[in-house]
Parts: structure tokens; sequence; C-alpha cells
């Protein structure tokens, strides 16, 4: 018999594999253990969304009924100059913030990736500004560079330097808003960097060291592409992070002065909640929305074309 009859006859006889059917009693416990979870998402998530997507097509200020105005709205934000400039002011956050939070995190991640005396009180002085109230945070920067009261002005007097506007020149505000969110947000970028640097294979580094690798080609041929992965992650995150930019804002320059400092996410909160024009709000946040999820997932699209993403 041949090992094609043989392997026929196997497969006729062995019993088909009926559909693996689960007792109700099983769904019911996955169920109670999904199901709250599901309830907290639906409530909170997604029905605001489904409401905040009809409020966008109306005229409401969240006090009286507000009538159907179709695509107004939407129509709108191409002649809002205030719109235009949150979106410069974000694109601005973005553009500086993402880079210096990848390369600093990279960086400094390395750096204490050693055991020395003392290490992890080094690591918890990075991580503490990422855990610390943006509220705390805002205040403190607030009084470190104002302009006639800070620090840093101080500093600079002491210095020889002229004094600088910091947070009440509109060329400077959006600057050192950016430098302040980098300051309190950088920290979770190093957390992530120190995690995947340790999980590196020491053979590998060690084979590197015995080969005469300088510390350079180490980094560069070794360690960046072992952390690809958590760089297209982390910026990912930064990206969302900072087109949510809202809370230093509210503590530091309430989006002056001129408007300067005024993002997305702020002008949203101003319409909805200063202005009461709930319904141009909604549109505003809306077209946030879209214009996050087209970049991430052209990001990500780029990222696996280059073989970045497993």
């Amino acid at each position: 018999m041949s090992n094609a009859q043989a392997l026929s006859r196997t497969e006729t006889a062995a019993p088909k594999r009926r559909p693996d059917r689960r007792k109700p009693a099983d769904n019911v416990t996955g169920w109670s253990f999904a199901g709250p979870a599901t309830v907290i998402i639906l409530g909170f998530s997604l029905i605001p969304m489904a409401w905040a997507l009809m409020l966008s097509f109306t005229d409401s200020d969240l006090m009286t009924p507000g009538r159907n105005v179709g695509l107004d709205n939407y129509r709108a934000l191409f002649q809002d100059p205030v719109f235009y400039q949150a979106l410069r002011n974000t694109g601005l956050l973005v553009v500086l913030y993402i880079p210096a939070s990848l390369i600093a995190g990279l960086l400094v991640a390395v750096l204490l990736n050693r055991k020395v005396r003392g290490i992890g009180f080094y690591r918890a002085c990075f991580l503490v500004p990422y855990i610390a109230s943006a509220t705390s945070a805002g205040l403190l920067m607030g009084y470190i560079f104002d302009r006639d009261f800070g620090l840093m002005n101080g500093l600079f007097v002491k210095l020889g330097l002229p004094v600088q506007g910091l947070l009440s020149s509109p060329s400077q505000a959006m600057f050192v808003l950016t430098l302040i969110f980098f300051w309190t947000r950088f920290g979770f970028s190093v957390v992530i960097y120190l995690a995947a640097i340790q999980e590196i294979s020491k053979e590998v580094l060690e084979a590197a060291a015995i080969d005469g690798a300088s510390r350079w080609a180490t980094f560069w041929h070794i360690i960046v592409p072992s952390v690809r992965s958590m760089t297209i992650f982390l910026g990912v995150w930064g990206l969302i992070d900072a087109l949510q930019f809202f809370d230093l804002i509210v503590t530091t320059t309430k989006g002056g002065p001129a408007n300067s400092t005024v993002t997305i996410v702020y002008y949203v909160w101003q319409l909805a909640f200063s202005f009461f024009t709930a319904g141009y709000g909604a549109a505003v946040a809306y077209v946030l929305f879209a214009g996050t999820l087209l970049l991430i997932v052209a990001g990500l699209l780029v990222a696996r074309r280059r073989g970045a993403m497993r």
C-alpha cells in the first residue's frame, strides 16, 4: 500500500472534530468579568462620541435645545483664523516635542542602564515630573518663567543678559510651554526605553565588546534597532499626548498672549465652556479626532513597510 493511500485511509477513518461549543455557563462566567468593563467603555467612550458627533451638526450651547445646521460648523472652520492659529501651535508642539522626547529619552535610558551607586534615585528623578500633578507643575513653571518675578529672568540679569518675555511674549510663549511639556512628559520615554534596553541579550553586547565595537557603534547598530518597536510606540503615544495638550495652558498662559498658545484641545474647551458654542466646538473636536487617526494610521503603515514593525 502506498503512502498516499495509507494517508487517505487514515484521514477517512479519523473522526471529524466538531466545532467547539461552549456551555452557557462559560459565557455567563466570561461576561461576568468582561461585562463591567464593556459597560464602562460604552458609557464613557462610545456613547459620548456618538453624542458629540450629533452635537457637531447643531448650534447647541449646552443650555438650550439647538437646531440642526447641517455642515455649517465644519464649513466655518475654513474661515476661522483662531482655528488655524491653534493648528499651527499644535503642529509646532508636535514637531518639537516628539523628536526631542525620543532622542533624549533613549540617551538618558542608556546612561541610567548602569550599575552605579544610587542609580535608583537617579531613575526616580526622571520619573517624578511625569507622575507629578500637571496643575502643580504648571503653577511652579509659571513662577519660574514669569517675566517680572521669575527665577529664569533673575538668572538672565545676573548673567548680564536682557530680560525676556518668556510666557508673556507671543513669539516665545509656545516654545517655553513646549519646554515645560517636555520636562513633565519625557520621563515616560525614559522608563519605556530603559525597560527595552534591559531586555537586550547581554551575550550580544559582550560579543560586540569582544569584537572591538565602540560605544557609539554598539549604540547605533545594536541598541537602536533593538528598541525600534518601542520607538514606534512612544512616537504614537507622544503624538496623542501632544495633540491633547491642555492642562499646562490652563495653569500658565490660558491661551495667551494673543492666542499664541491656543492649541486645538484648548480651543475646543473655550468654544464649549467659555463661548458657549458647543456645536462648533464638537465639530473642531471631530476634526482633531479624524486628523489624529489619519496621522497614526499613516505612521504605522510607513513603519510596517520599512520593517520596523513585526
